[in-house]
């Protein structure tokens, strides 16, 4: 029997679809934890996406009546952030995310041998 080469699903961000292979590849993954790991990935993705707005067009906006207010990529960053570090708790692995952070959660019962 061959073994179907494995891609990342195609909408990732070339860093998040490596790091994606990159967990695939040092753990046994049910098909339930393959779509938690797709989530996890799209919930930083996002994150970064929203980062990205936010570096470009500052923290607040003013409306039509001179009112600033946090710009909604604020709570869209934080969102996802808390997603991604939920989804990765609930796959209970010990890896670390796709990119600048220093440490995931300590959770590791499902690694290969």
């Amino acid at each position: 029997m061959t073994k179907k080469r494995l891609s990342a699903p195609p909408h990732l961000a070339p860093a998040t679809a490596l790091w994606w292979l990159d967990v695939h590849g040092q753990y046994a993954l049910e098909p339930h934890h393959e779509r938690l790991l797709t989530l996890a990935a799209t919930a930083w993705d996002r994150a970064e996406q929203a980062r990205a707005e936010i570096a470009k067009h500052g923290l607040t906006f003013v409306d039509r009546f001179d009112a600033p207010h946090a710009r909604p990529e604020i709570a869209i960053e934080r969102d996802s952030r808390t997603g991604f570090a939920r989804l990765l708790r609930e796959l209970d692995l010990d890896v670390d995310p796709p990119a600048d952070t220093r440490r995931a959660p300590g959770l590791r019962s499902n690694r290969r041998p």
